[in-house]
């Protein structure tokens, strides 16, 4: 959900399969800078199964909600540092030594987590993990986009993107796989640090990017490397290129802080650059990422108390996901950037509307709480202190002492018992019967899921990759670089507030309350994407034309953004 690729068409990811026989150098180069995609969705998506047994160890996590969120959010926290710290090093040190920085600290926060004696020092490991993703996020499709041959970049960038989302997916297995073996959560996230050192190793062996040497004078290292990325007859054309374009970059050398200025001070890039922060914004604010954070919660919260069972059904959300990224590949350049993400946010508003209907339906339908559960004289000791009488599930849950509700051994709708939380969990599991502490028994489990399901579908195809794209193209060349960055930092900042608040809003709002919220956002972002975002499809390949016919100069020159943003009126016409 964080991150962006470069589009590529059919034609570019035939001639990539080609590599494999062909140019063996130029995917070994690719695969070894992907790993950092792949640590990447890991490490963001691992956390969704870990946090339900690092509940069960630390009682004080499970009892305060703000922890459960701090430790799932200090990673898109670091993230956000791990970006502007990645961004330097990487004109400063080269982006190899900015994805081998990135591997160790992947690796000391997989180390950090695994050997937590506190909860606090979970965090810190988050906190460096979030630093390695920020930092690949930044650093491993810039790697693959400079070593790339121009012919298959699209291609090859994109394979990032799909190991971002496999390695959330593949973060799930493990999960899975992990919660029958002794120390479940550290197993989780520990793992991480093995294809960390893979991707040291393979590194090491590997050169720095030949954009990165030429613009360091060092010219003739970067020439070798072109000669065995490039076909000899095409290896002279790809280093004049290359020499055009990094004397157009030097030619603008001002400070950051200007360039900010000079963005928000040109009316035209002004209007592109709200339309890609809108863009980039909504990405979040329709709750992608609590739903990616928390899955497993969110399972429980549908009525599944069992923390294995919530983990197998999340695999759905994970490789949903990832399917649908697939599918924005194949339909993005035929319906269009503003269509899809229009039709993505449809599906989105309707089904967070249907999930906050089911949530509303499953809490007015909670089992009740048994009269003579309280009173009976071998359960007295285990009552929830804040229990009174007429007690629903849903009370029991939300009582100030954090107590939990046991089924009934013998239908899970039929009346349970309303126990504090350490004491009540073990006694009512030994009984063998269902421990709710999130979400209630419902008949609407399932409903949710296929919710969950349908919103991720709607979700990853449109809005899950769709404003990455529009904000590779909607400014014009000069403006690209500082642009992108500024709203990745508002797509970085708006993922932190949803990560941070989901499990509070929960608290506050209800489950229901929380998804028709997001369901209102996403109707503000459907509003607001169809009267100032503008369609981009095709802008970059005539500006391609337009540098071939003398107009633009070669990767660096003055291009035109969409027409749309010199008429922002007929955006809304367009509707």
């Amino acid at each position: 959900m964080e991150g962006g690729h470069q589009k590529a068409d059919k034609a570019e990811f035939k001639e990539c399969l080609s590599l494999i026989w062909r140019q063996p150098y130029v995917l070994r180069l690719a695969f070894s800078a992907g790993i950092g995609g792949l640590l990447f969705g890991y490490d963001t998506g691992v956390i969704s199964g870990a946090l339900l047994y690092i509940r069960d160890e630390f009682h004080e996590v499970d009892r305060k909600t703000v922890l459960q969120e701090t430790i799932v959010s200090m990673a898109v926290a670091g993230a956000i540092i791990g970006a502007a710290v990645g961004g330097w090093m990487n004109d400063r040190f080269g982006r190899r030594l900015s994805i081998l920085t990135a591997d160790v600290l992947f690796f000391v926060g997989a180390v950090i987590m695994a050997v937590a004696p506190h909860y606090a020092v979970i965090i810190l490991g988050r906190i460096f993990v979030g630093l390695g993703v920020g930092m690949a996020s930044m650093t491993s499709p810039l790697y693959i986009s400079e070593a790339s041959p121009a012919r298959i970049r699209g291609a090859l960038v994109s394979s990032n993107g799909l190991l971002i989302t496999g390695g959330q997916f593949l973060s799930y297995l493990i999960n899975l796989a992990f919660t029958r073996v002794p120390g479940t959560w550290r197993w989780m996230l520990g793992v991480a640090g093995l294809p960390a050192i893979v991707q040291f190793v393979l590194m090491l062996m590997l050169p720095e990017s030949p954009r990165w040497l030429y613009r360091k004078n060092r010219k003739q290292e970067a020439e070798e490397i072109l000669r065995k990325i490039y076909p000899p007859h095409e290896v002279d054309d790809e280093i004049q290129a290359l020499r055009l374009s990094v004397e157009a970059e030097n030619a603008d050398r001002a400070g950051v802080f200007t360039r900010i200025g000079s963005a928000w001070g040109d009316a035209v890039v002004r209007k592109g650059l709200t339309a890609g922060i809108i863009c980039q914004v909504a990405q979040q604010l329709v709750g992608i990422n609590a739903v990616m954070y928390y899955s497993p919660t969110i399972v429980q919260l549908a009525g599944f108390a069992s923390n294995k069972t919530a983990m197998a059904l999340s695999l759905v959300t994970s490789g949903l996901n990832a399917v649908g990224t697939v599918l924005s590949m194949c339909f993005v350049d035929r319906v269009g950037r503003r269509k899809l993400m229009l039709a993505s946010l449809t599906g989105i508003v309707l089904f967070l509307g249907l999930l906050g209907g089911v949530f509303h339906a499953a809490a007015a339908n909670s089992p009740p709480v048994a009269a003579d559960a309280a009173a009976a004289p071998l359960y007295r000791n285990l009552t929830c202190p804040d229990y009174i009488p007429n007690w629903n599930c849903v009370s029991c849950l939300k009582a100030s002492s954090q107590c939990g509700f046991c089924g009934s051994p013998v239908g899970h709708l039929l009346p349970g018992a309303c126990w504090a939380a350490p004491p009540g969990g073990d006694v009512c599991r030994r009984e063998g019967r269902a421990w709710y502490t999130k979400g209630c028994p419902s008949d609407f489990g399932w409903a949710a899921l296929f919710g969950l399901a349908a919103f991720i579908l709607c979700y990853a195809p449109g809005m899950g990759t769709v404003p990455w794209i529009v904000n590779s193209e909607i400014y014009p060349l000069r403006y690209r670089g500082i642009c992108g960055g500024m709203a990745a930092v508002c797509n970085w900042v708006s993922n932190l507030v949803v990560s941070q608040s989901f499990l509070s809003l929960t608290q506050a709002l209800g489950s229901s309350g929380t998804f028709f919220l997001f369901c209102g956002f996403s109707s503000a972002s459907f509003v607001l994407i169809s009267l100032f975002v503008p369609e981009t499809m095709g802008f970059r390949s005539r500006s391609s034309r337009r540098s071939l016919q003398g107009g633009a100069s070669v990767d660096g020159g003055e291009d035109e953004p969409p027409q749309l943003i010199n008429q922002p009126s007929s955006a809304a016409v367009a509707l």
